[in-house]
């Protein structure tokens, strides 16, 4: 088995080769190491794996894409690079485009050209379902906000309503990886990934918040909270993403085509005011925290109904919020 990496590097990337590594006889990494100690997590991998090759390359430029494609034939592709913040999209969205959009088709094309069917999974977003602006939320307590008519979360028959560029461009790479099932026959499944969380991940504020939220306070920084703090997310730790992909792949024939959402689900969810006293009582002190105005396209809540996944994989998060932070903050303690 050959498995194609794209963002290799980077935090969701490097735990997907951790996995396949010690079952595939061979992975590429493609990354063009633009994210923040990517570096780092490159050292870690080709440290420890030798059947691991990188190719130092952009998705969003097709020539360099589709040469992976001519040199390689893979059985496995893992689509995670990306343009990953909304606050970036928002500043530059040509390139947010580029890297998301683009880059998703460059991946699509790369395989079809070649003549290969590789199984292709895609690392989607919940952002593809907007703002929700007509969804109703209350206020369940001082720390906390709920939905009022989803106990389950959201599930992936919500409409689509692409809020933001970055909304966008992952919702274009979202929908052609639907579509090239249909149209050409691919073994593709879509992921609309929560706030995933885990080792490797170094966070900061505009995306990987729980990452961001413990690095930060283990370094004695203060933390800028965008909004009122009590915005609820359903998280997920990265195992139990990197298990519920290795499902979909080995029931292929039965899901491809298809999309799931991927995180925590209603009994994994975190406020980020709840967040703060979890890290608070790890550290055994008050930590200094500032409110900013809310962002563009900033769900007051977001949890996923995860049921689809339960009940086609027989797929659950193994582990709670709990356990997730504690493995987290073991390896940021490492940092």
């Amino acid at each position: 088995m050959k498995a194609l990496v794209t963002g290799g590097a980077g935090f969701i990337g490097t735990n997907v080769v951790k996995h396949f590594a010690l079952k595939y006889d061979e992975i590429i990494i493609f990354d063009n190491l633009s994210r923040k100690n990517t570096e780092k997590n490159l050292e870690f991998i080709q440290k420890n794996f030798k059947n691991v090759t990188f190719i130092k390359g952009d998705v969003s430029i097709w020539g360099e894409v589709k040469k992976v494609f001519e040199d390689h034939k893979f059985d496995v592709v893992f689509h995670l690079a990306a343009q990953v913040a909304v606050t970036t999209s928002v500043e530059d969205p040509r390139t947010d485009f580029n890297i998301n959009a683009l880059g998703a088709f460059n991946v699509l094309e790369g395989a079809r050209i070649t003549g290969q069917k590789p199984v292709m999974l895609y690392s989607s977003t919940n952002k593809v379902y907007g703002g929700m602006e007509k969804v109703k939320v209350i206020k369940k307590d001082n720390k906390h906000y709920g939905y009022k008519d989803f106990p389950e979360g959201i599930s992936e028959n919500f409409p689509l309503d692409f809020h933001s560029p970055y909304g966008c461009s992952k919702g274009t790479g979202d929908q052609y990886f639907i579509d090239y099932a249909r149209i050409y026959g691919f073994k593709t499944v879509v992921f609309r990934q929560s706030c995933i969380y885990g080792d490797h991940q170094f966070g900061n504020e505009d995306q990987g918040w729980v990452a961001h939220f413990l690095i930060a306070t283990n370094n004695g920084q203060a933390l800028n909270i965008y909004g009122d703090g009590l915005q609820v997310r359903d998280v997920l730790y990265v195992k139990d993403l990197v298990l519920l992909y290795e499902k979909a792949i080995n029931n292929i024939e039965t899901v491809k085509g298809q999309v799931f959402n991927a995180g925590g689900g209603k009994n994994n969810t975190l406020s980020l005011l709840e967040f703060i006293d979890i890290i608070e009582k790890k550290l055994g002190h008050k930590i200094e925290y500032s409110f900013e105005e809310w962002r563009p396209g900033d769900q007051k809540v977001y949890i996923s109904n995860i049921a689809k996944a339960k009940k086609v994989f027989d797929w659950s998060p193994q582990y709670n919020a709990n356990a997730g932070i504690d493995a987290l903050y073991e390896w940021v303690k490492e940092l």
